[in-house]
């Protein structure tokens, strides 16, 4: 069992939480909106993004990358505005072949690269670990502009503004967390709590900091990567909250 390093952990904690702090009340949303496969298709744009800013050598210009990963993410804002147009037996479909494309295209961007199996794991399950300081104070100020919008405008966002804010919050977590973490950080607070009439966010950010507590203990412990570990964490939290409401009826 390997010991534990709180200057490693806690950083990496501290990430997840700011990951939450936007994710949570926005996958509650998707929820309702019943768009769950949108938050996957954005990550993955993002993530594309930030693979066509490796390719062009633009990796050790981080505000370029974001530049980058923000227009890309963007984009498939735009694209998710103009499927949620269309009919509800093919809106699902599209945005799975919109995450599929995204996924394919940074496999043929990376196919010449002769790190690019490392790149493409750090593009779906992240570094959490290794998140640095500048990560986590421009996460923050983002994070804290993105709930003030949320909390103030969120009820007067249109389609595309909903996916606009939602492209920003997504981008900035895809390259601390991965696509993978991203995608379980936004659909299981808000699946495991999505019944709840009292308490729900509060229950929901709750949820979400067990599962980041718990699977970077067992990442640690275990010695198994952080981003599948807390994945999994998350959905084992989620589900057991589920069963505990369960019992209760």
């Amino acid at each position: 069992m390997n010991d534990i390093d709180l200057s490693i952990l806690l950083p990496a904690f501290l990430a997840g939480i700011l990951v939450l702090s936007t994710h949570v009340p926005l996958g509650m949303k998707v929820l309702a909106r019943g768009i769950i496969f949108a938050d996957l298709a954005v990550a993955q744009i993002a993530g594309l993004g930030v693979a066509i800013a490796g390719l062009a050598g633009y990796a050790e210009q981080p505000l370029l990358v974001q530049l980058i990963a923000v227009s890309s993410a963007l984009l498939g804002a735009i694209l998710l505005t103009w499927i949620d147009r269309l009919s509800a037996k093919i809106r699902e479909a599209s945005i799975g072949l919109m995450f599929i494309l995204a996924a394919s295209g940074s496999i043929l961007l990376m196919s010449h690269d002769t790190h690019s199996g490392e790149h493409l794991k750090d593009l779906l399950v992240g570094q959490i670990l290794w998140v640095n300081h500048v990560q986590l104070i421009t996460t923050f100020f983002l994070s804290a502009a993105i709930l003030f919008f949320w909390l103030k405008f969120g009820q007067q966002l249109g389609t595309f503004g909903f996916y606009a804010i939602f492209a920003l919050a997504v981008t900035a977590s895809v390259q601390m967390v991965g696509v993978y973490l991203v995608f379980a950080s936004l659909i299981v607070p808000a699946l495991a709590t999505h019944a709840l009439r009292r308490n729900q966010l509060l229950l929901a950010y709750v949820t979400g900091g067990i599962g980041y507590a718990v699977g970077l203990l067992m990442s640690v412990w275990l010695d198994l990567p952080s981003g599948a570990a807390i994945v999994w964490a998350l959905a084992l939290t989620g589900a057991s909250l589920l069963l505990i409401k369960r019992i209760k009826i």
